[in-house]
């Protein structure tokens, strides 16, 4: 189905191969090109897992939720789940390709990032050791089976990539104290579940036993924003990648975002994102 000159965006489930069913996948991107056409890679899409790719030669660029991120060697790519991207420029481009469902990293840095619906998308490593040694360490226990536990180490050995790809700032977590950051990963995981039903501080702070303020702090602390703004641009972000999409009209999308009405969405829509829904999907439909 076509809708207003472009196509929906197709949503793609973790599927991974048959002879590893552990919930990671271990590719380069020669092998992704080898599976499908460029055209189909350039299409618009929206998985529901993870692709953490580490570039090692070549150039090239590849877009996610609407921005273009050039590629180059040292040059770190992360598709978290429901982002709207396009491979759109890796012809050229040499390196490591690591799919893995939401639910396969350890608990711990590397979980909190791949849980963060803002983390990063596109970002500069320096070629160090350590982080060839964590990409070796990957692929070989990936490509040669072992013991019963082998999904167990490569839970751990993904988190080791993560932490040595993962930018100090991220690591970090914005320098907040370990109570704000635990507040702020209640807060957020609980944004990220109940968005389209409240925009509301005060029903977050409610339900999970906290003041208002609190929830502020914390979110301050760890992403300069206040806990209000952090609510409003993951609601603004969704409906971004609604709008993007063919099959939705913007009253739609306004109804799946929670609002009652499409006059109080596009108000809404224009504060936080410079521009009406209409233009954006316009706009969107010329990038896709």
């Amino acid at each position: 189905m076509v809708n207003n000159g472009h196509e929906p965006i197709r949503r793609v489930p973790y599927l991974g191969p048959e002879d590893a069913p552990y919930g990671i996948e271990v590719m380069s991107f020669a092998r992704l090109r080898e599976l499908g056409p460029r055209e189909r890679r350039a299409a618009p899409q929206r998985p529901e897992f993870h692709v953490l790719g580490v570039v090692e030669s070549g150039t090239g660029h590849h877009t996610v939720d609407f921005v273009r991120h050039p590629l180059g060697p040292g040059s770190v790519l992360w598709i978290r789940p429901g982002v709207v991207h396009r491979l759109d420029g890796v012809e050229d481009v040499q390196g490591t390709l690591v799919l893995f469902r939401p639910d396969f990293p350890p608990p711990g840095v590397a979980r909190t990032a791949a849980d963060d619906p803002f983390g990063p998308a596109c970002w500069t490593v320096e070629p160090a050791r350590t982080v060839r040694l964590a990409l070796e360490h990957l692929r070989a226990e990936y490509a040669h089976p072992g013991p019963a536990g082998r999904a167990e180490a490569l839970r751990h050995l993904l988190a080791v990539l993560v932490l040595r790809l993962l930018p100090e700032a991220s690591v970090r977590a914005g320098g907040a104290s370990p109570a704000a950051n635990e507040v702020f990963a209640a807060f957020r995981a609980a944004v990220e579940r109940d968005f389209r039903h409240s925009r509301q501080v005060a029903d977050y702070a409610a339900r999970l036993g906290y003041a208002p303020r609190t929830l502020t702090r914390a979110t301050l602390a760890a992403t300069g924003l206040t806990a209000k703004r952090f609510l409003d641009q993951r609601v603004a972000l969704e409906a971004r990648r609604l709008l993007a999409d063919g099959d939705l009209s913007a009253a739609r999308a306004a109804a799946r975002l929670g609002f009652d009405d499409a006059a109080n969405f596009a108000k809404f829509f224009e504060r936080h994102a410079g521009t009406t829904p209409g233009a954006f999907r316009a706009e969107a439909a010329g990038r896709t």
